[in-house]
């Protein structure tokens, strides 16, 4: 019974890294400046780069977790009643 939930949450993430990995691809670039080199126009880029890769791993974590917090929840609350449900019935 738990397998699945780990399956969904799973494909959320996949899902999820996808669609951010969509629009950071399609997000339009800044225009270059005319005074600015290629080297430093680059070296600029990978740092946003790693910058996004930062926050967008911090967002990942938090929305694994919530979704773990979700599954247990959700879990403790479908105990009850199925044991609600074995009193009454």
């Amino acid at each position: 019974m738990r397998g699945w939930r780990i399956k969904f949450i799973f494909l959320l993430i996949v899902y999820f890294a996808g669609f951010a990995t969509a629009i950071y691809t399609l997000a339009p670039t800044p225009e270059n400046k005319a005074g600015r080199s290629r080297e430093k126009g680059f070296a600029h880029s990978a740092l946003k780069s790693d910058e996004f890769a930062k926050s967008f791993n911090t967002g990942m974590h938090k929305c694994i977790d919530f979704g773990k917090d979700a599954a247990r929840h959700t879990a403790k609350f479908l105990k009850q009643k199925f044991d609600e449900k074995q009193r009454d019935g």
